[in-house]
């Protein structure tokens, strides 16, 4: 697996190019790892990319102009290999195209890139969707970037909270065993800019938000000041997630969210579709500082 590495004097970064996949989030000068090591035992990930969906599709299936196509939950580019198209000592982007193969299953010629870039001691992510066709291209593209919990090895799971940066009235919705929202939320943060953290609070699946007031999200703890500030400005959605009993939490900006237990599986009208036109382009990028 070719790995590729961007560093400045206060991180060190490491990159697969295989899914664009985030494999390691240093900091030097604080000598802590912040990513997940993705253990197999519990995900064997570290921060896949999703596109062209976002979520489990409903029979794991959609209809476009009355075909029937399938694809896995979150899509396929966290399973290709990606070009590198530029590198810096402090940046590097990431090229997928479509291709035969991906037609099959996604009908829209597409330009897939991923930039990540340094700046102090914060990583900058960026999505940048190109519409290589001759017809509107429909898609949905997000992060799921796993952070390690605890920070600190005198500390514990449930010594960590969340911090949104505006006090929130917001529930949460439920996910479904097949992996689709229902159709109400359940009532989760009530005025509050608080979560805290505990290995029972994903006991249900991911917490699915849409419409925070807030753009930004702190992962901290009251027993020491490391931790990291997430910006996911212009994302309309949010998950956080953990595995079962597991050492991190994912943040997942995403434009785009899993089908509906009520959907209709046409693509055109799916909730948090994007849709972008012959050669235009679509950008969105999150960040994270680590302190």
């Amino acid at each position: 697996m070719l790995m590729f590495t961007i560093e400045n004097s206060h991180l060190s970064v490491v990159i697969s190019a295989k899914g664009a996949e985030l494999q390691r989030l240093y900091n030097k000068i604080l000598k802590l790892d912040y990513l997940w090591d993705a253990n197999p035992a519990f995900w064997g990930k570290h921060s896949p990319v999703l596109f062209p969906i976002v979520g489990e599709l409903k029979e794991g299936r959609y209809f476009y102009n009355d075909k029937a196509y399938a694809l896995s939950r979150h899509g396929f580019a966290r399973e290709m290999d990606f070009e590198v198209t530029a590198q810096s000592p402090t940046g590097i982007s990431f090229s997928l195209a479509s291709t035969g193969d991906t037609l099959a299953k996604y009908p829209f010629d597409f330009r897939f890139e991923v930039k990540y870039e340094l700046s102090d001691n914060s990583l900058k992510t960026t999505y940048r969707v190109t519409n290589t066709g001759e017809r509107a291209m429909y898609f949905s593209v997000g992060g799921h970037p796993a952070f390690r919990v605890p920070l600190t090895a005198d500390t514990s799971y449930e010594d960590y909270y969340l911090e949104f940066n505006h006090p929130e009235h917001a529930g949460r919705w439920p996910i479904s065993k097949e992996g689709l929202i229902e159709e109400k939320p359940v009532e989760l943060l009530n005025q509050t800019d608080r979560l805290p953290l505990s290995k029972t609070l994903f006991a249900k699946d991911a917490l699915v938000f849409k419409g925070l007031a807030s753009n930004s999200v702190a992962l901290k703890s009251d027993k020491h000041n490391h931790g990291l500030l997430f910006d996911f400005t212009g994302f309309p959605y949010l998950g956080i997630w953990a595995a079962k009993n597991a050492d991190f939490v994912c943040i997942e900006p995403w434009c785009g969210i899993a089908d509906s237990v009520h959907s209709q599986q046409q693509l055109t009208n799916k909730e948090g579709i994007q849709v972008l036109q012959p050669a235009k382009n679509f950008a969105r990028s999150w960040s994270v500082t680590l302190f």
